[in-house]
């Protein structure tokens, strides 16, 4: 809303004229466009993340299986020195009974159980705790979002990013972080950041994908780090990808431009990351590109109060 005031003489004023704009329908069509987007990245990521839940909730069946086998070859065990203990008492132990004890005990490789049983027990709860990383990410990154800023531990969203990420990722880079401990919380819009990590390490992974030919060639980096500069607190998530030509940057935030193929992307990421950061969050959205080097994408969130909403 603007106001011009109308002026009469040196000292006076005759009135004023105020300018109102309704931007209602706006923010609607933002909300919708950007829920959207979101709908889009879970579908992308869904067979992925599916993949990820799978392979640990194989493993730990495999094990539990496995310690069903072996806890009633324990109980077996138990029960042969349970029967030699009573035959001790009533004087019937012989040495052919032991022996006969011994055999039976020896068949149930004892030393073997000893020894999987711990590895197992480990590795089931790896893929327990790997599986409820996973549902613990995606349970944040699908909530609907604050109406207003809360204060966020950025380092912890950018790590359940990269785990929902994951499989995006993994066969075409290594994932490299370097997340400053000492970083406050941030005033931010929760969700809506997470979708702006992720919009940038699955554009990181296909940029690697373009530069090395569909990932037949080397494994690329994706290196995300954070720091605090003055009162702004700095997200720098850097590929080894194939670089943005000069000519097309100016277009790179425009709503549904892209140069990927079919199936790889509506042109929303960016462009929602750009409304997000810059007017939402009233932050900086900075690239760094050179073709067949890289890019580096930094987002700048401010530390200090937060800004009017509606602005």
């Amino acid at each position: 809303m603007t106001i011009n005031h109308v002026n009469g003489n040196v000292d006076s004023i005759l009135g004023s004229t105020i300018i109102g704009a309704d931007i209602t329908d706006r923010k609607k069509f933002e909300n919708q466009l950007q829920q959207s987007q979101k709908m889009e990245a879970i579908g992308q990521l869904a067979s992925g993340i599916a993949h990820e839940i799978n392979t640990p909730t194989q493993f730990v069946g495999d094990n539990t299986r496995f310690f069903q086998d072996a806890y009633e070859d324990l109980i077996q065990v138990i029960r042969e020195y349970e029967d030699l203990i009573e035959k001790a008492k009533l004087n019937t132990l012989t040495e052919e009974v032991i022996a006969a004890a011994e055999t039976r005990i020896r068949d149930l490789d004892l030393a073997y159980l000893e020894e999987e049983i711990p590895v197992a027990l480990q590795h089931t709860l790896k893929g327990v705790d790997r599986i409820t990383k996973i549902v613990q990410a995606m349970k944040i990154f699908s909530h609907p979002g604050m109406i207003t800023r809360e204060p966020t531990d950025i380092n912890s969203e950018i790590e359940k990013t990269i785990t929902i990420t994951r499989n995006e990722w993994k066969y075409v880079a290594q994932m490299e972080t370097d997340l400053d401990a000492t970083l406050p919380d941030v005033p931010c819009f929760r969700a809506e950041l997470n979708q702006v990590i992720l919009n940038m390490i699955v554009n990181a992974a296909h940029a690697i994908v373009e530069a090395n030919g569909n990932g037949s060639g080397e494994s690329g980096i994706i290196r995300i780090s954070t720091y605090q500069e003055d009162s702004w607190a700095k997200i720098r998530i850097n590929d080894n990808g194939a670089g943005i030509p000069e000519d097309i940057r100016h277009k790179i935030y425009d709503l549904f431009f892209t140069t990927k193929g079919p199936g790889k992307g509506s042109g929303q990421g960016l462009a929602i990351s750009h409304t997000v950061i810059v007017e939402k969050h009233k932050g900086t959205l900075d690239l760094e590109s050179q073709v067949g080097q890289g890019t580096t994408f930094i987002i700048g969130l401010p530390l200090g109060a937060e800004p009017n909403e509606n602005e």
